[in-house]
C-alpha cells in the first residue's frame, strides 16, 4: 500500500511514539523510510532516530532542516513522493498553542499524501520483538 513513508522526528515521547508506529507501519508494507526532524539548533535528534530505525533493520534516508515543522515536512515528503507522513501529537492548551504558533496545526495543509499522528505507545522491547519476527 505505502511504498515511501516519511518519518518526522524531533526527539520528544511522542516523536518516538511516531517512530515507532511509523516503523510498524513500514515493515508491514515493505516500504522504504525517510527520516526528517526539524530542530532549532543540533543534529542530535537525528542521529538519536537514525540509530534508532538501524537497530530495527531499516537504512533510513535522514534529513535535517532548519523552518517551521508543518512547511519543511510538507516539502520534503513532496520531494520524495512520500506516500505517508508518521507524526507524533503532544496535546496543547489554547494559551500553548496560541503561544506556539501555528506550526503543527496546519500540517495536513501542506501535504499532498496520507497523514497518521501516531498515538498508541509501543515499548522499545515490543518493537525488538517485531524487528526480530519479521527479519526471520
Amino acid at each position: 500500500m505505502y511504498k515511501r513513508i516519511l518519518l518526522a522526528y524531533d526527539g520528544s515521547v511522542e516523536g518516538r511514539t511516531a517512530l515507532r508506529e511509523g516503523a510498524l507501519m513500514a515493515k508491514q508494507c515493505g516500504a522504504q523510510v525517510f527520516l526528517l526532524s526539524v530542530v532549532a539548533d543540533t543534529g542530535g535528534v537525528l542521529n538519536e532516530g537514525g540509530a534508532r530505525l538501524r537497530q530495527l533493520g531499516f537504512e533510513p534516508i535522514a534529513k535535517l532542516v532548519r523552518g517551521e515543522p508543518a512547511q519543511e515536512i510538507g516539502s520534503f515528503a513532496r520531494q520524495i513522493e512520500a506516500d505517508l507522513i508518521v507524526v507524533g501529537h503532544r496535546r496543547k492548551s489554547a494559551f500553548e498553542r496560541w503561544w506556539s504558533g501555528r506550526s503543527w496545526a496546519y500540517l495536513i495543509d501542506y501535504t499532498d499524501c496520507s497523514l497518521l499522528v501516531a498515538r498508541n505507545v509501543i515499548s522499545d522491547e515490543a518493537m525488538k520483538e517485531v524487528a526480530d519476527r519479521t527479519s526471520n
